[in-house]
């Protein structure tokens, strides 16, 4: 009866959550650019490692921007890469791309946050905006971002993205899932409680970077550059972070192709959980957690008592209809509302997933860009 009343309440409050996600998601405007937009100095950093096969990409991307180019400054760190990926940054040091590179010799732990606090500190421009090597946006990007500052009132603006260009039904499942995540840190920023955002598409004030002293307190952590320095944020400036719902303002980027590839990453992801400091957001996540941990525990006792078969059914169909309520109008901004086919099948293994990553994402090592890191 303990496991029935527990599953019970916990199905409860995660509909409750979820549904509270959608009402914060809702809760966003959609943006547009003024006609008056700021005309601020930004930086666009890149963090690379060997990232040959797709650098020259992105680069181009970013120099079609409409933003006026005297305005903006597309710097990439090469952060000890093995490949050509300097070289191709080269050939555009005419278009005004700059290229530094990290030269450590004593191995780090957080070279990313190391990369991009080595380009603030040696960067001028008024605006700090983050992307990776292997993403790609369209012309209007820039100018759609750099407008939500406007009101001097913003500190930091978290933007959509997305994955594009699948090329496996695996890789479908994923983007749906992602939609999910993106959706999630949108919301909370909606609802005035922010949790998370994706260092792809995050810009900030280069001068609240220097106030709150960067990634000082977080640097430890091979990954957290977007996350836990939102959090830093939000503690000093609780209403200065928006999320900019446009279309115009979307990254995207590839799903991984292989599972062992997913788990790293989400095992990477998870694994900045451990510092969240806002006693909310760590409460949601345990939450959450046992509720999947429940339903998995519900499974096993099936084969005891048939009656816990049963109310897993119910359980399943009350997370179903939830995660459909919020996945609806996320996925329709998204423009891949046809994902929702999957919707099914993702009910029913993400409890699996969920309770692995969680114990994994915060009990062990994981392989980044060809490093061993925690």
């Amino acid at each position: 009866m303990v496991l029935i009343a527990a599953s019970l309440i916990l199905t409860v409050l995660y509909v409750i959550v979820v549904l509270y996600f959608r009402t914060g998601w809702l809760r966003i405007p959609a943006f547009r650019v003024p006609d008056d937009g700021p005309l601020l100095s930004v930086n666009i950093l890149i963090a690379a490692r060997n990232e040959e096969a797709c650098i020259g990409s992105v680069i181009e991307d970013v120099l079609k921007q409409t933003y006026p180019a005297q305005l903006f400054q597309l710097i990439i760190i090469d952060d000890h890469s093995t490949d050509n990926t300097s070289e191709i940054v080269l050939k555009y040091a005419s278009r005004g791309v700059k290229l530094i590179k990290l030269n450590e010799k004593e191995p780090l732990n957080s070279y990313k946050k190391k990369a991009i606090s080595e380009a603030i500190h040696l960067s001028k421009g008024e605006l700090i905006i983050t992307t990776d090597a292997d993403c790609r946006m369209g012309p209007g990007w820039l100018e759609t971002v750099v407008s939500g500052f406007k009101d001097e009132q913003v500190k930091m603006i978290s933007s959509p993205v997305v994955y594009h260009e699948e090329r496996s039904f695996f890789e479908r499942l994923q983007t749906l899932e992602f939609c999910y995540l993106i959706g999630l840190g949108a919301s909370t920023i909606g609802n005035k409680m922010p949790s998370t955002c994706n260092g792809a598409n995050l810009a900030y004030r280069r001068s609240v970077f220097v106030e709150l002293g960067g990634f000082k307190g977080i640097d430890d952590l091979a990954s957290g550059d977007d996350e836990l320095f939102l959090h830093k944020v939000a503690a000093r400036y609780p209403d200065g972070i928006r999320f900019c719902k446009a279309a115009d303002a979307l990254v995207y980027t590839d799903a991984k192709a292989t599972l062992p590839e997913f788990i790293s990453q989400r095992k990477r992801w998870a694994s900045k959980s451990t510092r969240y400091k806002n006693k909310w957001v760590v409460a949601l996540g345990v939450s959450v957690w046992l509720f999947n941990a429940l339903i998995l525990l519900n499974v096993l006792m099936g084969f005891y008592k048939p009656l816990y078969w049963q109310l897993l059914a119910a359980i399943l169909l009350l997370k179903f209809f939830a995660e459909a309520a919020f996945l609806l109008p996320v996925t329709h901004f998204f423009k891949r509302r046809e994902l929702l086919l999957y919707l099914p099948l993702l009910t029913l293994i993400h409890s699996v997933y969920m309770v692995y990553i969680g114990i994994a994402g915060n009990s062990g090592k994981y392989v980044w860009k060809g490093r061993l890191v925690r």
